[in-house]
């Protein structure tokens, strides 16, 4: 299994930026499938998740309605659209994938599967 996050970089304060997940290994649409990042010095935090079933979504408040998680079934990839980001928002980002209950999906320690994490620098 490979999760494949790319996208990252250097975004002005306001802008977007998209990050993608490319699985290889394991079916997107299979798994729910989650977006995490983790800042220096601080613990790794949920951001955003997308359910196997129905496609349902999730986001941590801080996050809520400036990023959109979406899928491509066809692609077996995950996106994460970050609109308007804040310099709070700098981070290294990772993707994930678990089979994990539903109730469980914002806990880090339930997803088996890891990408290599994509640093994004959002700059004031």
């Amino acid at each position: 299994v490979q999760l494949q996050a790319c996208g990252g970089g250097l975004v002005q304060a306001g802008g977007s930026l998209r990050l993608s997940c490319a699985a290889s290994g394991l079916t997107v649409s299979r798994h729910h499938m989650g977006w995490f990042r983790q800042a220096p010095g601080k613990e790794r935090d949920f951001v955003a998740v997308i359910t196997w079933s129905g496609g349902r979504t999730s986001y941590a408040d801080s996050v809520k309605g400036r990023f959109t998680i979406s899928r491509d079934n066809a692609k077996n990839t995950v996106y994460l659209q970050m609109n308007i980001p804040k310099p709070e928002d700098t981070a290294v980002y990772y993707c994930a994938a678990t089979r994990a209950v539903i109730s469980s999906i914002r806990n880090p320690g339930m997803y088996g599967f890891w990408g290599q994490g994509t640093l994004v620098t959002v700059s004031s």
